[in-house]
């Protein structure tokens, strides 16, 4: 029999939701909304998101008392994903060693595949499983999750301020100034909220940070492809640096249309969760730019697609979405494991709030995240943050 590292004993979830001042992508617009269960439906893109951040924790507990903390995708309806785990994963690992993380992934993904679960709720589930899964096993051997994923090349990794949460353009170009200030080289801004135009946002932005400064635009799936070739050929024009989700997910043709079309980078991927996803775009060189959320896809399949993007020559830049900070680490240390990342976004009306309600030396400033130290995922939820702990009911 082999040697057991530690055998799981114990898999509990927490929904977390922590109130917010402002919603994330900024103040509710005309005919937007809170509704009854704290939720609004943004007109730009005609996507809910919730008015606080709302995320789902994992706590694996080995036999030895050590404790893995994951986090995943908890977004909307994270009763959703908190029942899978419940009911589902989390006693099927019992007695499982975390060190198999990689196996027990895999294992997890056979249970439902015959059913047709090859993405949502159910893979967001596994994601949050499989960090914690890393966290426990790098605490019981000592060593950084990055240590288990190959080794760490980069002890920092350049950030892009991702949104500008006011409400007009002028508004926007000083709190991109402002970041600039900081040390930024890298800017987003959102067309779901370019109320003035995108064009006229982007032309300002830039007339505002000079030709030095990276400025990218998520599209958030607006357009059909020839109006999205269209639209950023014209942003083109004011040097932009990628074009983020132009066409609906689902449009694989239309973003290997707009992929060969334009002359800037494309970028997506943040709604996919594993590499049978991603690969007809890597085949169909739909994007030139990948964009793995881990809370989507946890480390294991987060390496697999950021090394099947190196082999097609593409550059990773992982998105990152609300979070308290436990997932944001393992997006971290994944990217630090990995050789062709440039950026990686940096929610910063998510994490900078966020970061007090985890321990550990993460943090972003100057234009760089730091990766965590210490074994494991380096960092851990405080006891102020199951304070924000809920159960809703249904």
């Amino acid at each position: 029999m082999p040697n057991i590292v530690d055998a799981i004993v114990r898999v509990e979830t927490f929904i977390i939701s922590i109130p917010r001042d402002v919603p994330y992508l900024g103040p509710l617009k005309a005919g937007e909304a809170i509704n009854e269960r704290g939720y609004l439906v943004r007109k730009g893109n005609r996507t809910i998101y919730p008015s606080t951040d709302m995320t789902l924790l994992v706590r694996v507990t080995g036999e030895s008392g050590k404790v893995g903390w994951g986090e995943c995708y908890g977004i909307v309806a994270p009763e959703a994903t908190k029942a899978i785990i419940d009911d589902v994963l989390g006693p099927v690992i019992i007695g499982r060693d975390p060190a198999d993380a990689v196996v027990i992934h895999e294992d997890l993904y056979d249970l439902m595949r015959v059913r047709g679960f090859f993405g949502g709720f159910y893979l967001d589930a596994l994601a949050g499983i499989d960090i914690a899964l890393y966290d426990l096993a790098g605490k019981v051997l000592g060593v950084p999750v990055s240590t288990l994923l190959g080794g760490r090349r980069h002890e920092t990794i350049p950030a892009y301020v991702s949104g500008l949460p006011r409400a007009t353009i002028k508004e926007r170009c000083d709190l991109a100034l402002e970041w600039v200030a900081k040390g930024y080289k890298g800017i987003k801004f959102a067309a779901a909220v370019s109320d003035e135009g995108i064009v006229a946002e982007m032309a300002a932005l830039r007339e505002a940070v000079g030709p030095d400064i990276d400025i990218m635009v998520d599209l958030h799936w607006k357009f059909e492809a020839a109006e999205a070739i269209r639209l950023i050929r014209r942003l083109e024009a004011h040097n932009l640096y990628f074009a983020e989700a132009p066409v609906q997910p689902e449009n694989l043709e239309g973003q290997a249309r707009v992929a060969a079309g334009i002359g800037v980078p494309l970028a997506l991927g943040e709604e996919l969760r594993t590499t049978y996803e991603f690969r007809p775009r890597f085949e169909a060189r739909a994007m030139s730019i990948v964009q793995p959320e881990i809370g989507h896809t946890g480390i294991t399949e987060f390496m697999q697609i950021g090394r099947m993007a190196q082999a097609f020559h593409m550059n990773v830049i992982p998105h990152a979405s609300i979070s308290i900070g436990i997932f944001m680490a393992a997006s971290l240390h994944a990217a630090s494991a990995l050789q062709n990342v440039p950026y990686h976004e940096y929610q910063h009306s998510v994490f900078d709030r966020n970061l007090g309600y985890v321990t550990g030396n993460m943090g972003c400033s100057g234009g760089a995240y730091t990766v965590p130290t210490g074994a494991g995922l380096g960092v851990e939820p405080t006891e102020a943050v199951l304070e924000f702990a809920i159960r809703r009911q249904l």
